[in-house]
Protein backbone atom coordinates (compact mmCIF):
# COMPACT_ATOMS: atom_id res chain seq x y z
CA UNK A 1 0.00 0.00 0.00
CA UNK A 2 2.99 2.70 0.80
CA UNK A 3 4.56 1.58 -2.76
CA UNK A 4 1.03 2.36 -4.36
CA UNK A 5 0.37 5.44 -2.46
CA UNK A 6 -2.72 3.93 -0.69
CA UNK A 7 -3.92 4.16 2.72
CA UNK A 8 -6.97 3.15 4.40
CA UNK A 9 -10.09 5.97 4.75
CA UNK A 10 -10.19 7.14 8.41
CA UNK A 11 -13.55 7.90 9.78
CA UNK A 12 -12.86 11.00 11.93
CA UNK A 13 -16.51 12.18 12.64
CA UNK A 14 -17.49 12.05 16.19
CA UNK A 15 -19.96 9.45 17.00
CA UNK A 16 -23.20 11.17 18.36
CA UNK A 17 -24.04 10.33 22.55
CA UNK A 18 -27.49 8.76 23.13
CA UNK A 19 -27.37 8.69 26.29
CA UNK A 20 -27.49 11.89 28.53
CA UNK A 21 -28.48 10.97 32.42
CA UNK A 22 -27.22 14.31 33.73
CA UNK A 23 -31.13 15.23 33.69
CA UNK A 24 -31.59 15.44 37.45
CA UNK A 25 -35.01 13.60 37.61
CA UNK A 26 -35.86 10.73 39.22
CA UNK A 27 -34.31 7.97 37.43
CA UNK A 28 -37.03 4.39 38.05
CA UNK A 29 -35.22 1.41 39.98
CA UNK A 30 -33.97 -1.30 38.05
CA UNK A 31 -36.09 -4.30 38.29
CA UNK A 32 -34.32 -6.59 35.83
CA UNK A 33 -32.35 -7.91 38.42
CA UNK A 34 -35.37 -9.19 40.56
CA UNK A 35 -36.93 -10.49 37.37
CA UNK A 36 -36.20 -14.14 35.87
CA UNK A 37 -35.89 -15.39 32.36
CA UNK A 38 -39.26 -14.28 30.89
CA UNK A 39 -41.61 -17.54 30.15
CA UNK A 40 -44.22 -15.73 28.55
CA UNK A 41 -45.06 -12.50 26.12
CA UNK A 42 -45.81 -8.73 27.78
CA UNK A 43 -43.38 -9.48 30.48
CA UNK A 44 -40.66 -7.54 29.91
CA UNK A 45 -40.27 -4.90 27.50
CA UNK A 46 -36.56 -3.42 26.58
CA UNK A 47 -35.72 -0.30 24.60
CA UNK A 48 -32.77 2.05 23.88
CA UNK A 49 -31.40 4.43 21.01
CA UNK A 50 -29.00 4.11 18.49
CA UNK A 51 -27.48 5.85 15.75
CA UNK A 52 -27.29 5.42 12.20
CA UNK A 53 -24.98 7.28 9.59
CA UNK A 54 -26.13 8.63 6.64
CA UNK A 55 -24.76 10.92 3.65
CA UNK A 56 -27.35 13.61 5.40
CA UNK A 57 -26.18 13.25 8.89
CA UNK A 58 -26.86 10.96 11.64
CA UNK A 59 -30.27 8.93 11.78
CA UNK A 60 -31.64 7.78 15.57
CA UNK A 61 -33.44 4.81 15.49
CA UNK A 62 -35.35 3.79 18.90
CA UNK A 63 -36.71 0.28 19.32
CA UNK A 64 -38.82 -1.92 21.96
CA UNK A 65 -38.35 -5.27 21.87
CA UNK A 66 -40.21 -8.31 23.66
CA UNK A 67 -37.33 -9.95 25.72
CA UNK A 68 -39.16 -13.40 25.63
CA UNK A 69 -39.27 -13.89 22.15
CA UNK A 70 -36.82 -11.29 21.07
CA UNK A 71 -39.57 -9.64 18.26
CA UNK A 72 -38.94 -6.13 17.74
CA UNK A 73 -42.77 -4.87 18.79
CA UNK A 74 -42.34 -0.82 18.19
CA UNK A 75 -39.67 0.97 16.22
CA UNK A 76 -39.12 4.57 14.92
CA UNK A 77 -36.82 6.89 13.04
CA UNK A 78 -35.46 10.85 13.61
CA UNK A 79 -32.89 12.83 12.74
CA UNK A 80 -32.59 13.98 15.80
CA UNK A 81 -32.77 12.27 19.63
CA UNK A 82 -35.96 14.43 20.96
CA UNK A 83 -38.20 12.69 23.41
CA UNK A 84 -40.55 11.97 19.98
CA UNK A 85 -39.05 9.52 19.29
CA UNK A 86 -39.51 7.23 21.65
CA UNK A 87 -42.37 8.51 22.21
CA UNK A 88 -43.44 7.77 18.72
CA UNK A 89 -41.52 3.73 19.23
CA UNK A 90 -43.88 3.02 22.27
CA UNK A 91 -47.01 4.32 20.29
CA UNK A 92 -45.91 1.95 17.94
CA UNK A 93 -45.50 -1.08 20.22
CA UNK A 94 -48.69 -0.26 22.13
CA UNK A 95 -50.47 -0.44 18.58
CA UNK A 96 -49.41 -3.77 18.13
CA UNK A 97 -49.55 -5.02 21.69
CA UNK A 98 -51.65 -4.59 24.65
CA UNK A 99 -49.15 -5.08 27.43
CA UNK A 100 -50.12 -7.03 30.53
CA UNK A 101 -50.60 -5.21 34.31
CA UNK A 102 -47.17 -4.77 35.05
CA UNK A 103 -45.17 -5.25 32.30
CA UNK A 104 -41.89 -3.76 32.71
CA UNK A 105 -40.68 -1.06 30.26
CA UNK A 106 -36.58 -1.45 30.87
CA UNK A 107 -34.51 1.28 29.38
CA UNK A 108 -31.19 3.50 30.03
CA UNK A 109 -31.03 6.48 32.24
CA UNK A 110 -31.24 8.73 29.29
CA UNK A 111 -33.81 11.82 29.68
CA UNK A 112 -36.22 10.87 26.55
CA UNK A 113 -37.06 8.17 29.07
CA UNK A 114 -38.01 10.93 31.54
CA UNK A 115 -40.18 12.86 29.38
CA UNK A 116 -43.63 13.19 30.56
CA UNK A 117 -45.54 12.10 27.83
CA UNK A 118 -43.53 9.11 27.62
CA UNK A 119 -44.55 8.82 31.51
CA UNK A 120 -48.16 9.18 31.35
CA UNK A 121 -48.50 6.71 28.48
CA UNK A 122 -46.73 3.52 30.42
CA UNK A 123 -49.05 4.61 33.56
CA UNK A 124 -52.38 4.81 31.16
CA UNK A 125 -50.73 1.70 30.02
CA UNK A 126 -50.22 -0.25 33.74
CA UNK A 127 -46.80 -0.45 32.19
CA UNK A 128 -43.59 -0.44 35.25
CA UNK A 129 -40.62 1.50 34.74
CA UNK A 130 -37.04 0.29 35.07
CA UNK A 131 -34.00 1.73 34.18
CA UNK A 132 -30.42 0.46 33.94
CA UNK A 133 -27.94 0.92 36.72
CA UNK A 134 -25.56 4.05 35.45
CA UNK A 135 -23.12 3.03 32.54
CA UNK A 136 -23.90 -0.52 32.59
CA UNK A 137 -25.04 -2.01 29.05
CA UNK A 138 -25.40 -5.32 30.56
CA UNK A 139 -28.62 -4.88 32.54
CA UNK A 140 -29.92 -4.28 28.22
CA UNK A 141 -28.05 -6.68 26.28
CA UNK A 142 -30.76 -8.14 24.66
CA UNK A 143 -31.22 -5.00 22.67
CA UNK A 144 -27.47 -4.14 22.51
CA UNK A 145 -26.88 -7.56 20.87
CA UNK A 146 -30.20 -6.42 18.50
CA UNK A 147 -28.21 -3.33 17.52
CA UNK A 148 -24.98 -5.35 16.05
CA UNK A 149 -27.30 -7.69 14.84
CA UNK A 150 -28.91 -5.07 12.78
CA UNK A 151 -25.76 -2.89 11.37
CA UNK A 152 -24.61 -5.92 10.99
CA UNK A 153 -26.70 -7.95 8.38
CA UNK A 154 -28.07 -4.38 6.71
CA UNK A 155 -24.47 -3.31 5.63
CA UNK A 156 -24.52 -0.46 7.19
CA UNK A 157 -21.64 -0.56 9.64
CA UNK A 158 -19.93 -0.26 6.23
CA UNK A 159 -22.00 1.12 3.71
CA UNK A 160 -23.70 4.42 4.71
CA UNK A 161 -26.79 5.22 2.96
CA UNK A 162 -26.74 8.23 1.32
CA UNK A 163 -30.18 9.80 2.74
CA UNK A 164 -32.04 9.11 5.96
CA UNK A 165 -35.01 8.26 4.04
CA UNK A 166 -32.68 5.68 3.01
CA UNK A 167 -31.23 4.50 5.81
CA UNK A 168 -35.25 4.11 7.33
CA UNK A 169 -36.62 2.07 4.39
CA UNK A 170 -33.31 -0.37 5.10
CA UNK A 171 -34.61 -0.44 9.33
CA UNK A 172 -38.14 -1.22 8.03
CA UNK A 173 -37.21 -3.54 5.63
CA UNK A 174 -34.95 -5.69 8.05
CA UNK A 175 -37.29 -5.64 10.72
CA UNK A 176 -40.30 -5.61 8.98
CA UNK A 177 -39.75 -8.78 6.31
CA UNK A 178 -36.76 -9.97 7.41
CA UNK A 179 -35.66 -10.09 11.12
CA UNK A 180 -39.43 -10.74 13.15
CA UNK A 181 -41.05 -12.72 10.63
CA UNK A 182 -37.72 -14.74 9.22
CA UNK A 183 -34.40 -14.61 10.98
CA UNK A 184 -33.77 -17.15 13.53
CA UNK A 185 -32.24 -17.31 16.57
CA UNK A 186 -30.11 -19.85 18.38
CA UNK A 187 -31.82 -18.79 21.82
CA UNK A 188 -35.25 -19.57 20.45
CA UNK A 189 -34.67 -22.77 18.88
CA UNK A 190 -33.11 -21.63 15.64
CA UNK A 191 -37.00 -19.87 14.57
CA UNK A 192 -37.66 -16.59 13.96
CA UNK A 193 -39.63 -14.33 17.05
CA UNK A 194 -43.26 -14.05 15.03
CA UNK A 195 -42.53 -18.42 14.54
CA UNK A 196 -41.52 -18.58 18.20
CA UNK A 197 -44.50 -16.81 19.25
CA UNK A 198 -46.93 -18.42 17.20
CA UNK A 199 -45.63 -22.33 18.27
CA UNK A 200 -46.09 -20.70 21.70
CA UNK A 201 -49.54 -19.91 21.22
CA UNK A 202 -50.25 -23.43 19.75
CA UNK A 203 -48.77 -24.77 22.81
CA UNK A 204 -51.24 -23.12 24.91
CA UNK A 205 -54.17 -24.02 22.99
CA UNK A 206 -53.40 -27.68 23.08
CA UNK A 207 -52.85 -27.49 26.82
CA UNK A 208 -56.24 -25.59 26.97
Amino acid sequence: MKQLGVRGKKRHRRKPRTTDSRHGRTVAPNLMKLVETPSAPNQVWVTDITYLETGQGWLYLAVILDAWSRRVLGWACAPTLAAPLVVAALQAALNTRRPSAGTIHHSDRGSQYTDAQLLGMLDAAGMARSMSRAGNCYDNAKIESFWSTLKTETGMDVDIPATRHQAELAVFDYIETFYNPRRRHSSLGQISPVAFELKHEKLNIKAA
